[in-house]
């Protein structure tokens, strides 16, 4: 007798990676495999998935998955490697491990996480984080490469990131400035794209202030405003300028809710230091004609309600949290915060649904098996000084001599600055393992690899990124492919080798029924359906009459959590770090590797690096669907290119004293003159002569952060010549 078929089935799930968004997928199943992904079609607002999303399906069947455990054969960064089993894979990560800790002590294991899962309950990497703490320490390392300098700025200013609106309130706006942001491409919270449509439809003046002119703004924006890499405080601080002299600032607004704006008033006049920060003087700086800093300046001035929407780009760069901290007081001096349809150009969290603390349980609160009173880890690295302290050691006054790498959730030679200095630090170590899908840079550089399912292939619950008014149940679509396992699975096997019997026997099922239980308690009031139904529905959507926005209740309460009570233009945390080059007032301070020093020195070119459509940062890199979205070129324009020689589609070779990549050009007028770009996230491919092939941006970046500790990939000087084989 023959059987029929098995019925299709579809099952609720969404993509949990650092893309800006958090996105429904709607996966049809059939015999245990992924038949076809679609999206949400229910009712507006939508949580549609973009093409990265919807290709998921070539994602989890990419033909370079990795499928067991593998062990190194050649020289690290070659890629030869033989399987083996599990049981030799983890009997050797403990015993390498217990030797390292018997030697060298647990701050030698530096543990180098990132944004591979983000936003989830369960599958991150503070399943190895609570491992290694228990285990009895290790070398963390902190810093973001998104948005430091906001998150900085809003932490000394407003006390709190609870410093943004919900997308919807963009249709309050009578003007948005969208400054250094590009949410058609790196979506800045799901349906954001979609309201900044209708608010164009509906006749809202939108200006994109941007070196390039990007998919936003040829998308929403009327106008499009140059500005040279690294000199957007300068334009802010002219600014205000205009507001001050032509008494056009909010006096009651800042009398009654703000600290130190006399200081910023005699900064910005020239009563300080001797030089007013007046439209002419910040347009020798920018590339900004004077009239049009004059123009936007009485126009922001004087449309209410007005967003001034950012959240990284302007940031990343040498002294990024200056930006962050002049766009806050330009947002304080217009009245624009806690208004609907104005923005505090805070860190961007909006004050609605789960908590970010809702996604700590694995190493946070008292529950079964949670980590013991005294487990510690060790003091953490800066993201850009990984190298550094590796190479270095005690002798570079890091601390520790560090024998081992343990890397999760993250691809640092590819995505950390300076790729050819990660490849020499991670080939110095004496083990390093990582946990990964597919056969990425890093990985290359591994002793052990081992093999991790994706989200397709287990169960868990997710929050939006940056907060939002619904959750998402991501319901396991398929049984684990080949012998992958999740990170929790893979702590559980190796917590008892390394004599850890303490890390929990929970199933993942009691872990996100206890998480969720918890999680009632860590939100803005919402109420939250229980566990069960909630994994049958696979999303819980947050009713509301009104957007959310930050500081509402101003009027009637106080809620700055700053020392003074109110907001900072001068910031007493600041000023108690007296670091000449972290000032208490927003400050413009020319930057390294900026248009200064490209007027003078060998490399003449600013390069920006810029998210992509096709991947999120690396990932997805190499998904066919996705390659044919957009070539991977580096951005010139058309008068830096005549001047060298330069076609479009020309192989070309872009190039500082860090290194050399190699890359088709696209040359257009999207760019200003001066600036190149290229988008991150590229596979490193040095050849025998250590020109990068894979056209990884991170090649050409200085491993360095900002006073606050923000990540400077926008600031950097290039050469670029075309390559004649």
């Amino acid at each position: 007798m023959s059987t029929s078929p098995e019925k299709e089935t579809v099952r609720l799930t969404s993509c949990p990676h650092d893309c800006g968004g958090r996105c429904l997928l709607k996966v049809h199943v059939q015999g245990g495999k992924v038949l076809r992904i679609e999206t949400d079609d229910g009712e507006e607002p939508q949580l549609r998935a973009c093409a990265r999303g919807r290709a998921y399906r070539q994602r989890v069947y990419a033909p370079d998955r990795v499928r067991t455990p593998l062990r190194r054969t050649g020289k690290r960064g070659q890629g030869s490697f033989e399987p083996i089993s599990w049981d030799t894979a983890l009997d050797e990560i403990a015993s390498r491990m217990l030797d390292i800790r018997q030697h060298f002590g647990n701050e030698a294991i530096m543990y180098i996480a990132y944004s591979g899962n983000t936003g989830t309950f369960l599958h991150s990497q503070l399943g190895v984080f609570r491992l290694l703490t228990l285990f009895g320490g290790f070398t963390p390392c902190w810093g973001s490469a998104s948005f430091w300098g906001s998150l900085f700025s809003s932490e000394a200013t407003y006390g709190t990131l609870l410093a943004g609106h919900t997308p919807d309130d963009i249709l309050n706006a009578g003007l948005i400035l969208m400054w250094g942001w590009n949410p058609a491409e790196t979506v800045q919270k799901t349906n954001t794209a979609w309201y900044l449509a209708r608010a164009r439809e509906q006749g809202t003046q939108i200006i994109a202030i941007d070196p390039r002119f990007t998919d936003s703004a040829a998308a929403f924006a009327q106008e499009w405003v140059p500005i040279r890499p690294g000199t957007d405080t300068a334009m802010l601080l002219a600014m205000a300028h205009v507001m001050i002299t032509e008494n056009l600032h909010d006096l009651p607004f800042l009398e009654k809710n703000t600290s130190g704006f006399e200081s910023f008033e005699q900064y910005v006049l020239g009563e300080s230091d001797a030089l007013s920060k007046t439209p002419a003087w910040a347009a020798q700086i920018t590339g900004v004609p004077e009239e049009r800093i004059v123009e936007l300046a009485r126009l922001y001035a004087t449309t209410k309600p007005a967003k001034l929407l950012t959240l990284g780009a302007p940031g990343r760069s040498a002294f990024g949290e200056q930006f962050h901290r002049a766009a806050a007081t330009l947002a304080a001096m217009t009245g624009n915060i806690g208004i609907y349809g104005g923005e505090p150009a805070g860190f961007g969290l909006p004050p609605v649904g789960l908590k970010p603390e809702a996604g700590t349980g694995l190493i946070a609160r008292s529950m079964p098996g949670n980590l013991p009173e005294g487990a510690r880890q060790r003091k953490a690295i800066h993201i850009t000084r990984l190298w550094d302290a590796i190479l270095t050691g005690k002798q570079g006054g890091h601390g520790a001599d560090y024998k081992m790498a343990y890397i999760t959730n993250a691809n640092p030679v590819n995505q950390f600055m300076n790729s050819n200095r990660a490849a020499e630090a991670l080939s110095s170590l004496d083990f390093v393992v990582v946990h990964e899908q597919v056969m990425n840079a890093t990985a290359r550089y591994a002793d052990i690899v081992l093999p991790v399912n994706t989200n397709f292939e287990r169960n868990d619950i997710i929050r939006p990124w940056q907060g939002g008014p619904y959750c998402i149940y991501m319901n396991k679509v398929i049984d684990p492919l080949y012998e992958s396992k999740s990170d929790l699975d893979i702590c559980r096997l190796l917590a008892p080798r390394l004599g850890i019997d303490t890390y929990g026997d929970m199933s993942d099922d009691d872990w996100l029924r206890d998480f969720w239980q918890e999680a009632e308690k860590m939100t803005h009031g919402e109420k939250l359906p229980d566990y069960d139904s909630f994994k049958q529905m696979g999303i819980h959507r947050m009713e509301r009459p009104k957007p959310s926005i930050a500081f509402e209740k101003l009027d009637k309460e106080n809620p700055f959590p700053t020392p003074s009570g109110k907001i900072e233009i001068y910031s007493s945390t600041i000023a108690e770090r007296n670091d000449p080059e972290l000032p208490p007032i927003p400050t413009y301070i020319e930057p390294w590797e900026g248009p200064v020093e490209a007027e003078s020195g060998s490399y003449p070119l600013q390069l920006i690096s810029t998210h992509s459509k096709r991947r999120i940062h690396s990932n997805m890199h190499t998904v066919a669907w996705l390659r044919d979205l957009e070539p991977h070129t580096v951005w010139i324009n058309s008068v830096d290119a005549d001047e060298r020689g330069i076609a479009d589609g020309d192989a070309v070779r872009v190039f500082n004293a860090r290194g050399t990549v190699q890359i088709k050009a696209r040359v257009t007028d999207r760019i200003m003159p001066g600036v190149v770009s290229m988008g991150q996230g590229a596979w490193y491919q040095p050849d025998e002569n250590g020109v990068d092939l894979g056209g990884c941006v991170n090649v050409l970046l200085k491993d360095t952060h900002s006073p606050a500790g923000a990540f400077c990939s926008n600031t950097c000087l290039v050469q670029i010549k075309k390559y004649l084989e």
